[in-house]
Protein backbone atom coordinates (compact mmCIF):
# COMPACT_ATOMS: atom_id res chain seq x y z
CA UNK A 1 0.00 0.00 0.00
CA UNK A 2 1.41 3.41 -0.96
CA UNK A 3 1.96 5.95 1.82
CA UNK A 4 2.16 9.76 1.86
CA UNK A 5 5.31 11.35 3.33
CA UNK A 6 4.93 14.86 4.78
CA UNK A 7 7.89 17.05 5.81
CA UNK A 8 6.74 19.37 8.61
CA UNK A 9 10.12 20.87 9.41
CA UNK A 10 13.81 20.13 9.17
CA UNK A 11 13.79 17.45 11.91
CA UNK A 12 10.31 16.04 11.79
CA UNK A 13 8.85 13.51 9.27
CA UNK A 14 5.24 12.39 9.47
CA UNK A 15 4.15 9.36 7.45
CA UNK A 16 0.40 9.14 6.76
CA UNK A 17 -1.18 5.98 5.35
CA UNK A 18 -3.24 6.42 2.15
CA UNK A 19 -6.99 6.30 2.34
CA UNK A 20 -8.25 2.80 1.81
CA UNK A 21 -10.76 2.12 -0.97
CA UNK A 22 -13.98 0.79 0.50
CA UNK A 23 -14.31 -2.98 0.16
CA UNK A 24 -17.91 -2.66 -1.04
CA UNK A 25 -16.82 -0.49 -3.98
CA UNK A 26 -14.19 -3.04 -4.96
CA UNK A 27 -16.73 -5.84 -4.88
CA UNK A 28 -19.15 -3.86 -7.08
CA UNK A 29 -16.45 -3.21 -9.71
CA UNK A 30 -15.42 -6.89 -9.66
CA UNK A 31 -19.00 -8.12 -10.06
CA UNK A 32 -19.60 -5.70 -12.93
CA UNK A 33 -16.48 -6.97 -14.74
CA UNK A 34 -17.60 -10.60 -14.28
CA UNK A 35 -21.10 -9.91 -15.62
CA UNK A 36 -19.69 -8.14 -18.68
CA UNK A 37 -17.31 -11.04 -19.35
CA UNK A 38 -20.09 -13.63 -19.15
CA UNK A 39 -22.32 -11.57 -21.47
CA UNK A 40 -19.56 -11.13 -24.10
CA UNK A 41 -18.75 -14.86 -24.06
CA UNK A 42 -22.40 -15.82 -24.47
CA UNK A 43 -22.81 -13.48 -27.45
CA UNK A 44 -19.69 -14.90 -29.15
CA UNK A 45 -20.81 -18.48 -28.59
CA UNK A 46 -24.27 -17.72 -29.94
CA UNK A 47 -22.85 -16.16 -33.11
CA UNK A 48 -20.52 -19.11 -33.65
CA UNK A 49 -23.40 -21.53 -33.22
CA UNK A 50 -25.58 -19.64 -35.70
CA UNK A 51 -22.77 -19.46 -38.27
CA UNK A 52 -22.13 -23.20 -38.03
CA UNK A 53 -25.81 -23.98 -38.33
CA UNK A 54 -26.24 -21.84 -41.44
CA UNK A 55 -23.18 -23.34 -43.08
CA UNK A 56 -24.46 -26.87 -42.47
CA UNK A 57 -27.91 -26.06 -43.79
CA UNK A 58 -26.48 -24.51 -46.96
CA UNK A 59 -24.51 -27.67 -47.67
CA UNK A 60 -27.58 -29.80 -47.14
CA UNK A 61 -29.57 -27.72 -49.60
CA UNK A 62 -27.10 -27.54 -52.47
CA UNK A 63 -24.85 -30.57 -52.21
CA UNK A 64 -26.84 -33.26 -53.97
CA UNK A 65 -30.30 -34.57 -54.56
CA UNK A 66 -31.18 -37.92 -53.03
CA UNK A 67 -34.17 -40.08 -53.96
CA UNK A 68 -35.62 -39.48 -50.50
CA UNK A 69 -35.67 -35.69 -50.86
CA UNK A 70 -39.03 -33.95 -50.93
CA UNK A 71 -39.40 -32.69 -54.47
CA UNK A 72 -41.76 -30.03 -53.19
CA UNK A 73 -38.77 -28.31 -51.60
CA UNK A 74 -36.86 -28.30 -54.88
CA UNK A 75 -39.04 -25.81 -56.73
CA UNK A 76 -36.72 -23.41 -58.53
CA UNK A 77 -36.98 -20.03 -56.88
CA UNK A 78 -35.68 -18.14 -59.90
CA UNK A 79 -37.46 -18.44 -63.24
CA UNK A 80 -36.87 -16.25 -66.27
CA UNK A 81 -38.75 -14.72 -69.17
CA UNK A 82 -36.16 -14.19 -71.92
CA UNK A 83 -36.77 -11.69 -74.69
CA UNK A 84 -34.74 -13.03 -77.65
CA UNK A 85 -33.34 -10.59 -80.20
CA UNK A 86 -33.60 -13.06 -83.10
CA UNK A 87 -37.23 -14.19 -82.85
CA UNK A 88 -40.47 -13.68 -80.95
CA UNK A 89 -41.61 -16.15 -78.32
CA UNK A 90 -45.16 -15.35 -79.34
CA UNK A 91 -47.72 -17.17 -77.22
CA UNK A 92 -44.93 -18.62 -75.07
CA UNK A 93 -43.63 -15.21 -73.97
CA UNK A 94 -45.24 -15.66 -70.55
CA UNK A 95 -43.92 -19.21 -70.07
CA UNK A 96 -41.04 -19.28 -67.54
CA UNK A 97 -37.64 -20.68 -68.53
CA UNK A 98 -35.04 -22.32 -66.28
CA UNK A 99 -31.30 -22.01 -66.98
CA UNK A 100 -28.96 -24.97 -66.50
CA UNK A 101 -25.45 -26.21 -67.32
CA UNK A 102 -24.21 -29.82 -67.37
CA UNK A 103 -20.71 -29.76 -65.84
CA UNK A 104 -18.76 -32.91 -66.64
CA UNK A 105 -15.58 -34.46 -68.05
CA UNK A 106 -14.99 -36.01 -71.46
CA UNK A 107 -16.23 -39.62 -71.80
CA UNK A 108 -18.35 -39.51 -68.65
CA UNK A 109 -21.69 -40.09 -70.33
CA UNK A 110 -22.54 -36.41 -70.86
CA UNK A 111 -23.37 -36.86 -74.55
CA UNK A 112 -25.78 -39.70 -73.79
CA UNK A 113 -27.25 -37.78 -70.86
CA UNK A 114 -27.81 -34.70 -73.00
CA UNK A 115 -29.72 -36.69 -75.63
CA UNK A 116 -31.96 -37.91 -72.81
CA UNK A 117 -32.68 -34.34 -71.72
CA UNK A 118 -33.30 -33.22 -75.28
CA UNK A 119 -35.90 -35.94 -75.72
CA UNK A 120 -38.03 -33.87 -73.36
CA UNK A 121 -40.35 -31.66 -75.36
CA UNK A 122 -39.55 -28.61 -73.21
CA UNK A 123 -35.74 -28.87 -72.93
CA UNK A 124 -33.09 -27.30 -75.15
CA UNK A 125 -29.56 -28.45 -74.32
CA UNK A 126 -27.22 -27.00 -76.92
CA UNK A 127 -24.21 -29.31 -76.80
CA UNK A 128 -20.57 -28.66 -75.99
CA UNK A 129 -20.50 -25.01 -77.00
CA UNK A 130 -17.22 -24.18 -75.24
CA UNK A 131 -15.26 -26.73 -77.25
CA UNK A 132 -14.56 -23.73 -79.52
CA UNK A 133 -11.55 -21.89 -78.08
CA UNK A 134 -12.66 -18.36 -78.99
CA UNK A 135 -15.78 -18.72 -76.87
CA UNK A 136 -13.71 -19.38 -73.75
CA UNK A 137 -10.64 -17.27 -74.48
CA UNK A 138 -11.37 -15.04 -71.48
CA UNK A 139 -14.16 -14.43 -68.98
CA UNK A 140 -15.63 -11.71 -71.19
CA UNK A 141 -16.10 -14.06 -74.15
CA UNK A 142 -17.49 -16.72 -71.80
CA UNK A 143 -20.04 -14.30 -70.36
CA UNK A 144 -21.12 -13.12 -73.80
CA UNK A 145 -21.67 -16.72 -74.90
CA UNK A 146 -23.65 -17.54 -71.75
CA UNK A 147 -25.85 -14.47 -72.20
CA UNK A 148 -26.62 -15.49 -75.77
CA UNK A 149 -27.54 -19.05 -74.77
CA UNK A 150 -29.79 -18.03 -71.89
CA UNK A 151 -31.47 -15.32 -73.97
CA UNK A 152 -32.54 -18.13 -76.38
CA UNK A 153 -30.49 -16.60 -79.18
CA UNK A 154 -28.28 -19.67 -79.59
CA UNK A 155 -29.51 -21.96 -82.35
CA UNK A 156 -28.73 -25.67 -82.62
CA UNK A 157 -30.66 -28.73 -83.71
CA UNK A 158 -31.72 -29.12 -80.05
CA UNK A 159 -33.33 -25.67 -79.81
CA UNK A 160 -37.02 -25.71 -78.95
CA UNK A 161 -37.13 -21.94 -79.41
CA UNK A 162 -40.42 -20.32 -78.39
CA UNK A 163 -41.66 -22.86 -75.85
CA UNK A 164 -38.45 -23.99 -74.15
CA UNK A 165 -39.01 -24.48 -70.42
CA UNK A 166 -35.34 -25.21 -69.67
CA UNK A 167 -32.33 -24.11 -71.69
CA UNK A 168 -28.68 -25.01 -71.21
CA UNK A 169 -25.67 -26.88 -72.58
CA UNK A 170 -22.89 -29.21 -71.49
CA UNK A 171 -19.58 -27.79 -70.30
CA UNK A 172 -16.40 -29.81 -69.79
CA UNK A 173 -14.35 -28.87 -66.73
CA UNK A 174 -11.22 -28.37 -68.83
CA UNK A 175 -12.95 -25.82 -71.07
CA UNK A 176 -12.47 -22.76 -68.86
CA UNK A 177 -14.64 -23.88 -65.95
CA UNK A 178 -11.78 -24.49 -63.52
CA UNK A 179 -9.70 -21.56 -64.77
CA UNK A 180 -12.51 -19.02 -64.28
CA UNK A 181 -14.49 -20.81 -61.58
CA UNK A 182 -14.91 -17.74 -59.37
CA UNK A 183 -16.46 -15.58 -62.09
CA UNK A 184 -18.57 -18.44 -63.46
CA UNK A 185 -19.90 -19.36 -60.02
CA UNK A 186 -20.81 -15.71 -59.45
CA UNK A 187 -22.57 -15.64 -62.82
CA UNK A 188 -24.54 -18.80 -62.00
CA UNK A 189 -25.69 -17.31 -58.70
CA UNK A 190 -26.49 -13.95 -60.21
CA UNK A 191 -28.42 -15.32 -63.20
CA UNK A 192 -30.04 -18.25 -61.41
CA UNK A 193 -28.26 -20.98 -63.40
CA UNK A 194 -28.59 -24.51 -62.01
CA UNK A 195 -25.59 -26.80 -62.31
CA UNK A 196 -25.93 -30.50 -63.08
CA UNK A 197 -22.69 -32.31 -62.23
CA UNK A 198 -22.26 -35.60 -64.09
CA UNK A 199 -19.32 -37.82 -63.18
CA UNK A 200 -18.29 -41.41 -63.71
CA UNK A 201 -17.58 -43.69 -60.76
CA UNK A 202 -15.39 -46.14 -62.66
CA UNK A 203 -12.54 -43.89 -63.75
CA UNK A 204 -10.67 -46.80 -65.36
CA UNK A 205 -13.51 -47.35 -67.84
CA UNK A 206 -13.52 -43.64 -68.51
CA UNK A 207 -9.79 -43.79 -69.24
CA UNK A 208 -10.30 -46.62 -71.73
CA UNK A 209 -13.00 -44.60 -73.47
CA UNK A 210 -10.82 -41.47 -73.58
CA UNK A 211 -7.88 -43.35 -75.12
CA UNK A 212 -10.05 -45.18 -77.65
CA UNK A 213 -11.83 -41.98 -78.70
CA UNK A 214 -8.51 -40.17 -79.05
CA UNK A 215 -7.20 -42.95 -81.28
CA UNK A 216 -10.26 -42.86 -83.53
CA UNK A 217 -9.87 -39.13 -84.14
CA UNK A 218 -6.94 -40.07 -86.38
CA UNK A 219 -7.78 -43.66 -87.36
CA UNK A 220 -11.44 -42.93 -88.26
CA UNK A 221 -12.46 -46.55 -88.09
CA UNK A 222 -16.02 -46.01 -89.33
CA UNK A 223 -15.50 -45.69 -93.07
CA UNK A 224 -13.07 -42.82 -92.66
CA UNK A 225 -15.34 -40.91 -90.28
CA UNK A 226 -14.68 -40.15 -86.62
CA UNK A 227 -17.63 -40.62 -84.30
CA UNK A 228 -17.56 -40.04 -80.56
CA UNK A 229 -21.03 -41.57 -80.18
CA UNK A 230 -22.79 -44.23 -82.23
CA UNK A 231 -26.38 -45.34 -82.80
CA UNK A 232 -25.97 -48.97 -83.88
CA UNK A 233 -24.46 -52.12 -82.38
CA UNK A 234 -22.44 -52.66 -85.57
CA UNK A 235 -20.72 -49.29 -85.22
CA UNK A 236 -20.13 -49.92 -81.52
CA UNK A 237 -18.49 -53.29 -82.23
CA UNK A 238 -16.23 -51.73 -84.86
CA UNK A 239 -14.96 -49.04 -82.49
CA UNK A 240 -14.58 -51.54 -79.62
CA UNK A 241 -12.12 -53.62 -81.66
CA UNK A 242 -9.34 -51.17 -80.81
CA UNK A 243 -7.70 -51.99 -77.47
CA UNK A 244 -5.71 -49.09 -75.98
CA UNK A 245 -2.43 -49.53 -74.12
CA UNK A 246 -2.60 -47.95 -70.64
CA UNK A 247 0.52 -46.49 -69.03
CA UNK A 248 0.57 -48.58 -65.85
CA UNK A 249 3.38 -46.46 -64.34
CA UNK A 250 1.25 -43.31 -64.34
CA UNK A 251 -2.09 -45.07 -63.90
CA UNK A 252 -2.66 -44.42 -60.19
CA UNK A 253 -1.50 -40.81 -60.35
CA UNK A 254 -3.74 -40.21 -63.38
CA UNK A 255 -6.77 -41.64 -61.56
CA UNK A 256 -6.01 -39.48 -58.52
CA UNK A 257 -5.77 -36.38 -60.68
CA UNK A 258 -9.27 -36.97 -62.08
CA UNK A 259 -10.64 -37.46 -58.55
CA UNK A 260 -9.02 -34.24 -57.35
CA UNK A 261 -10.41 -32.28 -60.31
CA UNK A 262 -13.96 -33.45 -59.59
CA UNK A 263 -13.61 -32.64 -55.88
CA UNK A 264 -12.29 -29.16 -56.64
CA UNK A 265 -15.17 -28.48 -59.04
CA UNK A 266 -17.72 -29.38 -56.37
CA UNK A 267 -15.92 -27.15 -53.90
CA UNK A 268 -15.75 -24.22 -56.32
CA UNK A 269 -19.48 -24.40 -57.09
CA UNK A 270 -20.70 -25.33 -53.64
CA UNK A 271 -22.52 -21.99 -53.30
CA UNK A 272 -24.65 -22.64 -56.39
CA UNK A 273 -27.81 -24.69 -56.55
CA UNK A 274 -26.65 -28.00 -58.02
CA UNK A 275 -27.23 -31.71 -58.27
CA UNK A 276 -24.57 -34.44 -58.47
CA UNK A 277 -25.18 -37.43 -60.75
CA UNK A 278 -23.14 -40.50 -61.68
CA UNK A 279 -23.32 -42.21 -65.05
CA UNK A 280 -23.44 -45.69 -63.51
CA UNK A 281 -26.36 -44.74 -61.25
CA UNK A 282 -28.38 -43.46 -64.20
CA UNK A 283 -27.71 -46.67 -66.14
CA UNK A 284 -28.72 -48.95 -63.29
CA UNK A 285 -31.66 -46.86 -62.09
CA UNK A 286 -33.36 -44.88 -64.89
CA UNK A 287 -35.86 -43.60 -62.31
CA UNK A 288 -33.17 -41.12 -61.25
CA UNK A 289 -34.00 -39.18 -64.39
CA UNK A 290 -37.19 -38.17 -62.62
CA UNK A 291 -35.04 -36.48 -59.98
CA UNK A 292 -33.34 -34.47 -62.72
CA UNK A 293 -36.66 -33.36 -64.20
CA UNK A 294 -37.92 -32.39 -60.75
CA UNK A 295 -34.71 -30.46 -60.12
CA UNK A 296 -35.35 -28.43 -63.28
CA UNK A 297 -39.03 -28.02 -62.46
CA UNK A 298 -40.14 -29.90 -65.58
CA UNK A 299 -43.29 -31.94 -66.17
CA UNK A 300 -42.31 -35.61 -65.95
CA UNK A 301 -41.78 -37.47 -69.22
CA UNK A 302 -40.14 -40.72 -70.26
CA UNK A 303 -36.71 -39.76 -71.57
CA UNK A 304 -35.05 -41.77 -74.33
CA UNK A 305 -31.75 -41.92 -76.23
CA UNK A 306 -30.69 -43.69 -79.41
CA UNK A 307 -27.03 -43.86 -78.42
CA UNK A 308 -25.42 -47.30 -78.09
CA UNK A 309 -22.69 -48.09 -75.57
CA UNK A 310 -19.34 -48.90 -77.19
CA UNK A 311 -17.29 -50.75 -74.54
CA UNK A 312 -19.50 -53.47 -73.09
CA UNK A 313 -18.56 -56.43 -70.93
CA UNK A 314 -15.38 -57.00 -68.88
CA UNK A 315 -12.66 -54.38 -69.10
CA UNK A 316 -10.14 -57.15 -69.69
CA UNK A 317 -11.64 -57.42 -73.20
CA UNK A 318 -10.84 -53.78 -73.97
CA UNK A 319 -7.30 -53.19 -72.64
CA UNK A 320 -4.25 -54.45 -74.50
CA UNK A 321 -1.93 -54.67 -71.47
CA UNK A 322 -4.58 -55.88 -69.06
CA UNK A 323 -2.17 -57.96 -66.94
CA UNK A 324 -0.06 -54.88 -66.17
CA UNK A 325 -3.14 -52.82 -65.29
CA UNK A 326 -4.57 -55.59 -63.11
CA UNK A 327 -1.28 -55.95 -61.24
CA UNK A 328 -0.97 -52.17 -60.71
CA UNK A 329 -4.45 -51.69 -59.23
CA UNK A 330 -4.78 -54.86 -57.19
CA UNK A 331 -4.63 -54.06 -53.49
CA UNK A 332 -5.17 -50.32 -54.04
CA UNK A 333 -8.15 -48.02 -53.49
CA UNK A 334 -8.93 -48.46 -57.20
CA UNK A 335 -9.09 -52.24 -57.19
CA UNK A 336 -12.88 -52.21 -57.59
CA UNK A 337 -12.50 -50.56 -61.02
CA UNK A 338 -11.12 -53.83 -62.36
CA UNK A 339 -14.44 -55.68 -61.90
CA UNK A 340 -17.16 -53.04 -61.95
CA UNK A 341 -19.25 -52.80 -65.10
CA UNK A 342 -20.20 -49.62 -66.95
Amino acid sequence: MAEYICLLNKDTIVIKPAKKTPILLRMIVLMFAMVCGVYICSVCLKQTSIHSKIKFQDIQVVERLSPDDDHGNLQISSVHYPNPETFSRAECAHNPVRYFAILSMQRSGSGWFETLLNSHVNVSSNGEIFSVLDRRRNISSITQTLDKVYNLDWFTSASKNECSAAVGFKWMLNQGVMQHHKEISDYFNRRGVFAIFLFRRNLLRRMVSVLANSYDRHAKLLNGTHKSHVHSTEEAKTLAKYKPMINSTLLISDLKEVEITAAKALEYFNSTRHIVLYYEDLIKNPAKLKDVQAFLGLPLMELMSRQVKIHKGPLSDHVKNWEDVNKTLNGTAYESFLQADY
